[in-house]
């Protein structure tokens, strides 16, 4: 009977772990796909800036939206290698439309993958504040306008994001 017991113990608790363990498999994070952009970006800790300012600029909902978007994300370190009070001076709510336009030059309407845009090599794509940025391929890496992409192709349910290492200014 002690025997008995003890197995019947031994199962239920087995049975319990292993209940216990498909439920941390199912609870597990949401993959990239299933995030827009902004979540994205929400959830990477070199983009607490870039986030910080979409939201100064009330582009959050517009890089929520549908899309498809091309969203070249200046890192941390990036924003902070502007001259000296300019990312403070971008911040301040007087100038909310000179961020708006730093930001939008940012993003491309449209999903571009870092291979079409290897192919645009020495051209022009238009972003979102109207005006042109260049794409350029050195020593086998992307640029655009001078910024090098750092982390290509990074997949949203909106588009796609390219990290880069400095911030566009138009």
């Amino acid at each position: 009977m002690k025997h008995r017991s003890k197995l019947l113990l031994v199962s239920v608790l087995l049975v319990a772990m292993l209940v216990q363990t498909s439920m941390c498999i199912v609870a597990k994070p949401r993959n990239e796909q299933e995030m827009n952009i902004v979540e994205i970006a929400q959830q990477n800790k070199d983009l607490t800036t870039l986030v910080k300012a979409l939201d100064s600029a009330g582009l959050v909902d517009t890089l929520k939206g549908d899309g498809p978007f091309t969203v070249f994300a200046p890192t941390d370190h990036a924003f902070k290698n502007l001259p000296n009070g300019t990312l403070e001076d971008l911040l301040k709510p007087e100038n909310k439309n000179k961020l708006t336009d730093v930001l939008t030059y940012h993003v491309k309407q449209g999903k571009v993958s870092s291979e079409e845009a290897l192919k645009l090599n020495g051209q022009d794509i238009m972003m979102l504040n109207g005006k042109p940025a260049k794409i350029e391929v050195k020593d086998g890496s992307l640029y655009i306008d001078g910024a090098k992409v750092i982390v290509a192709d990074v997949q949203a349910k909106n588009g796609v994001i390219h990290i880069i290492d400095a911030v566009m200014l138009p």
